[in-house]
């Protein structure tokens, strides 16, 4: 047989197999998954599809680059020592039944912030989440997370102040002008909503057992 032919089969059949091993076996395993029952009196499951607020909050995190600074992965013990976990970051480490409904998957691979996979469980109060994102230094100083005090706007106060307006307490000041209040445009408010349903760990999975 020609060297050529020999070569080009060998190479062929390395790649062909990498692919059924690394791609397609692993897409076939993860489109056969089911959600879990998690409660059997009320048919209750996890995870779900997300869907309304939820949904395009995630369209507003995949528009702005989160995943370049955040992952969604909370990383076993061959890690370093559950380090993840530790953090107090999930109660146990994510599997792909978590992400099953996710288009598309954005695990992050960097971690210039925290990791996001079960921020809606740590940190559940919304206001905290809105001051963040319009600035992150007034909850976090130090931080070097970007301002996205674009997905905000800052109003004339007309009649009775916003129910939706940014409370920096005594900082208040710092931030807004006297009589005008920053309050979210509806795409900050859905960001919001996704990041609080973030929770992909509390729910016990048939292969956290394992």
């Amino acid at each position: 047989m020609d060297r050529g032919m020999v070569l080009f089969l060998g190479c062929f059949l390395t790649f062909t197999s990498s692919w059924l091993g690394l791609v397609f076996a692993p897409l076939v395993k993860v489109n056969q998954m089911q959600p879990v029952v998690v409660d059997e009196t009320t048919n209750d499951v996890y995870p779900k599809p997300m869907s309304g607020a939820v949904a395009d909050g995630f369209a507003v995190y995949k528009a702005n680059g989160c995943l370049y600074c955040h992952s969604q992965q909370i990383r076993d013990e061959s890690f370093g020592n559950n380090t993840d976990i530790l953090r107090g970051w999930g109660d146990r480490r994510t599997y792909p039944r978590d992400y099953m409904f996710d288009r598309p998957i954005m695990l992050g691979t960097m971690r210039t912030g925290p990791d996001l996979s079960n921020i809606g469980k740590r940190l559940p109060d919304p206001a905290w989440h809105h001051r963040h994102l319009y600035r992150p230094v007034s909850t976090s100083p130090g931080s070097i997370m970007p301002p996205f005090s674009f997905l905000y706007e800052t109003r004339k106060i007309i009649g009775q102040p916003s129910v939706d307006a940014l409370n920096f307490g005594e900082e208040q000041s710092r931030y807004v002008a006297p009589g005008f209040e920053i309050v979210p445009t509806s795409q900050a408010k859905s960001l919001v909503e996704f990041l609080l349903w973030l929770n992909r760990s509390t729910v016990e999975l048939p292969e956290s057992k394992q």
